[in-house]
């Protein structure tokens, strides 16, 4: 059973597998066949499930992909999202049920998964250079003639190692590459607009390979600092602008569009509308965004990061006004009250993102009927360890918080909540189940 559209992709499989007795949130004592999860009559909030368990609210998911969808559309965009997020075959789908133009990921087996699942086209936005790892996507190309990829490229060497390989293993059509333009003191990238220019030329001038357009990724310059972020992503935004120009004034690039990517999750609309202003070049440009975790957001880092957002582009009167909405929560269990102002949950290190920030305590429920409660002010994790985290509770605040009850936490930073979790619960508002999404980390 499945609320969200798949895309095209095969994901039969993935419904047919049978689960075994471990799986990490779910209840069952016998092997259960995953389609069947849908139809079991679960609730999170009745204590149906084991606890911690990691939940996807449908609704909210549904929300933010006709967000994006409509958003894109407003600014003449396309969209690529990072699957290196959620690393979900389902939720693959239903982005390019929603209109993505394909899948951008961060490694060769990354791309492999995608691939294997059905995805066509994905945008592998790193550089390819270890041996193995340029073989088997090479490899891959030949095996499926059908699938597109786009890798990046920042220096000389690894034009030469992916020319090399190419001509060792001759492929149908030519590798199209980006050219990547980075930072100073942040990841890769060329440093300089010249050696940016002299990569893309090697690029046009090695056989088997094929300049496809630039890329950068703006979210390296998030700070605390709202209005300096502002003007260094414009001016970032504006190099890759204008190397673009510089590069097709030579007729370098290969491809019928000339592909300019960037766009993470904090700045994609000042991206969107950097790239809105090109000038005319040679062929047609196609303005790729790569934002992932605009699919779930959270209760944090990107929270804050959507409501500076919004607040730069008006309240987003072309997409109603409604923000993307949190859809990634953790549920567990209070273990333990210790103190009267501490209470010991069930989940930890192992269950919750805490790179960014420290989960953030929303709901409590006493396991039965009726909806949750929202936790009041001055309540806040205030440590984890691997599988315990302290929840705080403020003074005077009449919470009556017991071993058996239920505590639900968002999360900052999608990505590092989602690797933890091989199976997640997607559930309707009430916290009913309804199907499972898988990951492949």
């Amino acid at each position: 059973m499945t609320t969200l559209p798949h895309g095209g992709l095969a994901l039969a499989g993935l419904e047919e597998q049978l689960l075994q007795p471990g799986v990490k949130g779910l209840p069952i004592t016998a092997p259960l066949r995953q389609g069947a999860i849908g139809v079991q009559g679960w609730n999170v909030l009745r204590g149906d499930t084991s606890l911690p368990v990691a939940v996807l609210k449908t609704s909210a998911l549904q929300h933010n992909l006709d967000w994006m969808r409509r958003f894109c559309a407003h600014y003449g965009a396309t969209l690529a999202p990072h699957g290196k997020t959620t690393m979900s075959p389902q939720l693959f789908g239903a982005q390019l049920a929603n209109g993505a133009w394909g899948i951008t990921l961060a490694s060769a087996p990354q791309v492999q998964l995608a691939q294997r699942f059905g995805v066509r086209r994905v945008l592998l936005a790193n550089q390819l250079v270890a041996r193995a790892d340029i073989h088997s996507l090479l490899q891959l190309m030949r095996d499926d003639p059908g699938f597109e990829l786009f890798a990046l490229v920042d220096s000389l060497d690894g034009v030469a190692r992916l020319a090399q390989a190419v001509a060792a293993h001759p492929l149908a059509r030519a590798l199209p590459l980006l050219v990547e333009l980075g930072l100073a003191g942040k990841r890769a990238g060329c440093r300089t607009d010249a050696e940016a220019v002299a990569v893309a030329r090697a690029v046009a001038a090695a056989p088997g390979l094929l300049l496809a357009g630039v890329e950068g990724y703006e979210g390296l310059l998030v700070s605390h600092d709202r209005a300096a972020d502002v003007q260094a992503v414009q001016a970032f935004l504006a190099r890759l602008v204008a190397l673009v120009g510089a590069l097709d004034a030579e007729r370098l690039f290969g491809g019928a569009q000339i592909l300019l990517s960037a766009g993470g999750s904090g700045y994609f609309d000042l991206v969107a509308r950097g790239f809105a202003g090109v000038g005319p070049l040679s062929r047609p440009l196609l303005p790729v965004l790569r934002s992932g975790c605009y699919l779930t957001s959270d209760h944090g880092s990107y929270l804050r990061q959507i409501d500076a957002l919004d607040a730069r582009e008006g309240g987003h009167p072309a997409l109603g006004g409604d923000p993307l909405r949190p859809a990634l929560e953790v549920w567990s269990v209070v273990q333990s009250r210790p103190e009267p102002r501490l209470a010991i949950l069930s989940m930890g290190k192992r269950d919750a993102s805490y790179d960014i920030d420290l989960p953030v305590p929303l709901w409590c429920h006493r396991p039965g009927p009726g909806l949750p409660r929202a936790l009041p002010p001055g309540c806040a994790i205030v440590k984890m360890n691997d599988q315990h985290a302290y929840l705080q509770l403020p003074a005077g605040a009449g919470l009556e918080l017991a071993v058996g009850d239920l505590v639900g936490c968002g999360i900052s930073h999608p990505c590092t909540t989602f690797d933890k979790w091989p199976l997640l619960l997607a559930v309707d508002d009430d916290y009913s189940v309804r199907h499972a999404i898988n990951t492949f980390f």
